[in-house]
């Protein structure tokens, strides 16, 4: 065979065959022919498409590979969840107040107006004395001045109308002093404080040497004395700023990260009867009457700022670990307030033992401890040398214990071996007042029913729910703020998690907890702006309850957290080889195919030429 014609069948795959036009081959053309520079066959494209068409199957394929990896986000408010941790962190929470003054027996006094200037100036100086804290009033007040006087009944330009005091209302109570909680009730049921929510003090003019300062147990507080008119202000002013805004803390504020409330809003708290040796007596409590006498009425008016579990029980063998000594002066053991660290028994006392307690809420212990009769009577001294009156303690974020010596402890009386006895009603109602005091302390209340401030001393009703209306106000200020600021920060830490990986999974159900986190602290904002206490407390404790769930989801912990990188770098040694070679191979072709051409064309041009 001739080798022209050998070498045309050779390329008959990546040639096409010739055509009728192309010129005959002369041997004026053979001479002139060069195979480096040209070809008289046009180049054929089945190696071009076959490479082609594999390369773009991968090109097809790499979104169905990208959408398989793909990581499940559900999408977060991030510029919602920024502008409220930013407010919570820049602005401090203020709550507009309402207060008013009522002057009886002041005849001389008319403008009205000027004194309530004069009223606002002192509360600002005690304002103004530190920053105002958060879930304080600050300058958004209101000042109400009546006159109610034999002679003259002027109200102020910024009274309200629907809680306007009504003058002469106190005409029939001479004996002021001598029925407080009478009078206390007298005035609740004239100005229903409970609904209007404003904060009244009554300055009565009386001829008597002492001024007498009472803070009722609902909004309200009087002064009773012969009083001048710039001294009463200045009283007044700091019941309004130092009792009603601050609950009489000198602070000002309660410190929200001592706040005995679970992240979940949820407090349960934990009553142990504690037997020391059981050899020697042994006793038991009628717990549903403590209940109904100290319990109930807490949970009720503790609603709104907490969701609170109540649990019992009665613990045996359960001796204490710190020292006592016997003191014959006192005629009974001593323990000090330097071993009260040392008092819980952690190894013998199994008060952990909760069942509602899971999760995020938090455990409050009132520990009953009963003293063995090696160490009965025992009594806590205190660090002035004096005997404790309550002879109990408290331990912040953990709960209170009180040391109870039983009669026959204190009548030298050797009680039946095993003999089971009951705590009295009248020893079980004295426990339970206690055990208030200890509870009012851990929410960062006082427990003594005296207010000594700058100007007077003011005395404190006590209510029968173990918190006076107004001081339930100062909770459910100081816990809204600390919920909110709290949500914030949390909500923020997820969302720069989030943003910071990735290829986090979030789950439907993580971005509704932060969508309804978001919408409840948006009311709970609204109900600040509106004064509203209450419903801001019960909405802030949900948005923070919800903004932890968010953040300590179990998907939020899965180890399945990667970068893109590692992600890269597991799928490269499989994809990235054939990749490359296919890539290779269609430049390789592509540019096989530009040269065969450029040679074909040669040719022609040769042939057309000559």
């Amino acid at each position: 065979m001739p080798e022209g014609a050998s070498r045309d069948s050779a390329m008959a795959e990546i040639s096409e065959a010739p055509t009728s036009s192309d010129p005959p081959n002369t041997k004026s053309e053979e001479e002139h022919f060069d195979p480096k520079t040209m070809r008289k066959t046009k180049p054929g494209l089945k190696r071009l498409f076959l490479t082609l068409t594999v390369f773009i199957s991968f090109l097809i394929a790499l979104p169905f590979l990208l959408k398989s990896i793909e990581i499940y986000r559900a999408p977060l408010p991030f510029e919602d969840i920024d502008l409220l941790s930013t407010e919570m962190e820049k602005n401090h929470l203020l709550f507009p107040c309402q207060f008013q003054v009522v002057f009886v027996n002041f005849d001389d006094i008319t403008a009205v107006n000027e004194l309530g200037l004069l009223i606002d100036s002192h509360m600002q100086k005690l304002t103004s004395e530190n920053s105002p804290p958060c879930g304080a009033c600050g300058n958004n007040v209101t000042v109400a001045v009546t006159i109610d006087s034999n002679s003259n009944c002027i109200h102020s330009e910024s009274g309200n109308g629907d809680s306007k005091w009504q003058c002469g209302m106190l005409n029939g109570f001479d004996k002021v002093n001598d029925h407080d909680e009478d009078f206390d009730e007298y005035l609740e049921s004239v100005l229903d404080s409970k609904n209007r929510k404003v904060y009244t003090v009554v300055v009565m003019n009386r001829k008597q040497e002492d001024v007498r300062i009472v803070v009722g147990k609902y909004r309200h507080a009087w002064i009773v004395g012969n009083d001048s008119v710039e001294k009463a202000v200045e009283k007044m002013a700091e019941i309004f700023i130092k009792v009603f805004v601050n609950g009489g803390k000198e602070e000002g504020s309660i410190r929200g990260e001592f706040m005995p409330v679970g992240a979940d809003g949820k407090v349960v708290l934990s009553f142990s009867l504690l037997n020391s040796d059981p050899h020697d007596w042994v006793y038991d409590w009628d717990f549903k009457e403590l209940d109904e006498i100290l319990l109930a009425p807490v949970v009720d008016a503790l609603r709104p700022v907490a969701d609170i579990s109540v649990e019992s029980q009665v613990l045996y063998h359960t001796p204490k670990s710190s020292y006592s000594y016997w003191d014959d002066t006192q005629g009974s053991y001593i323990f000090s307030t330097k071993d009260l660290p040392f008092f819980v028994n952690s190894n013998e006392w199994h008060l952990d033992t909760s069942t509602a307690a899971g999760g995020r809420s938090k455990v409050l212990h009132f520990v009953l401890y009963v003293p063995s009769a090696k160490e009965c009577p025992l009594k806590l001294q205190l660090p002035n040398g004096e005997i404790s009156m309550t002879n109990g303690f408290i331990s912040p974020m953990w709960g209170g214990i009180i040391v109870w010596n039983p009669p026959a402890c204190v009548e030298n009386f050797q009680m039946q071996h095993l003999s089971r006895h009951k705590i009295s009603s009248e020893d079980l109602k004295m426990i339970s007042e206690v055990f208030m005091g200890q509870l009012r302390q851990l929410f960062g209340l006082k427990s003594e029913s005296l207010y000594v401030g700058g100007f007077a001393t003011s005395v404190l009703l006590t209510s029968d729910k173990g918190f006076a209306e107004w001081e339930l106000d100062v909770l459910s200020r100081h816990h809204t703020c600390f919920n909110l600021l709290q949500c914030g920060t949390t909500l923020g830490s997820l969302s720069r998690l989030v943003q910071s990986l990735p290829r986090m999974i979030i789950m439907d159900e993580i971005g509704k907890q932060v969508k309804y986190s978001l919408e409840a602290a948006k009311l709970s904002l609204g109900n600040v702006s509106l004064g509203y206490s209450d419903a801001s407390a019960v909405s802030s404790r949900k948005a923070r309850a919800l903004a932890e769930d968010a953040f300590y989801h179990p998907s939020m912990m899965s180890v399945s957290y990667y970068s893109f990188e590692h992600c890269f770098a597991v799928y490269s040694p499989f994809f990235l080889p054939v990749s490359l070679h296919v890539l290779l191979a269609v430049m390789r072709e592509w540019k096989r195919y530009r040269v065969e051409n450029r040679k074909y064309l040669a040719w022609k041009v040769k042939v057309k030429v000559e």
